[in-house]
């Protein structure tokens, strides 16, 4: 991370982190929103548009600060190499993205919301910004977190001492699939936030945004996904500082 200038950073992590959710949020709004040309297009297509953000994203990010979008690699990156000055710079311009990406993707479907809210059975709108449990149990939630976060920072580090994948630019590639397949594999109980910024940003975004009849941003659940990829990043880094 000390390469990078402080200014780069907080810029390439504010512009790739809002590409990121808006791509996420996007696909989030076009299949769940009841006026969407997308809507009830899938969870295979949630997917994808988030693991097309990820893309997106990080190779935007890439050149000015490493391309992080996600305290959770933040940390587990700090974690690894023991270099923390930085990373409080990372994950506020994260944040800071993150909520910029929801109010993006928020006015890209405006009309959607505001239909949505007019419908007689208007949808609950918080879904298509943040995580919800589909069982909601806040320890196994937690534990999914986890689990969801390691599987995505452990290899992450990995790449990153695989010479041919650094030499080829197809890292971030890589990594764009990866969360596609976390997706597919562990979305299912919490929706697989695997990113503090992705969640606080666009629940933030949520609570002010003049949304009509947009019900709970569900602050009492808030901390799961924060907290759980915070711990899941730091076992990864765990993992692989005993494995490599």
């Amino acid at each position: 991370m000390d390469q990078f200038s402080n200014g780069d950073i907080f810029v390439g992590e504010i512009i790739g982190t809002a590409i990121l959710i808006l791509f996420g949020a996007g696909v989030c709004a076009a299949v769940n929103l009841r006026f969407s040309k997308a809507n009830g297009a899938g969870w295979i297509v949630i997917a994808f548009g988030w693991g097309f953000g990820v893309l997106a994203g990080a190779y935007t990010a890439l050149p000015l600060s490493g391309g992080h979008i996600n305290p959770a690699v933040t940390i587990a990156v700090a974690a690894e190499s023991g270099e923390w000055s930085k990373a409080p710079l990372y994950i506020v311009a994260q944040v800071i993205g993150a909520f910029v990406g929801a109010v993006l993707a928020w006015a890209a479907y405006y009309s959607q919301f505001a239909a949505n809210a007019d419908s007689e059975t208007a949808q609950p709108t918080l879904g298509n910004f943040s995580t919800i449990p589909e069982v909601r149990n806040p320890v196994t939630n937690l534990v999914t977190e986890i689990i969801a976060t390691a599987a995505l920072v452990l290899p992450i580090l990995a790449f990153g001492v695989t010479k041919e994948l650094g030499r080829s630019g197809s890292t971030v590639l890589v990594v764009a699939l990866l969360v596609v397949g976390i997706g597919l594999s562990l979305g299912g109980p919490t929706g697989y936030a695997i990113n503090p910024a992705r969640d606080l940003g666009p629940r933030i975004a949520h609570s002010v945004l003049p949304i009509p009849n947009k019900g709970t941003s569900d602050w009492g659940y808030a901390w799961v996904p924060v907290t759980g990829p915070v711990i899941g990043g730091l076992v990864g880094a765990g993992i692989y500082s005993l494995a490599f």
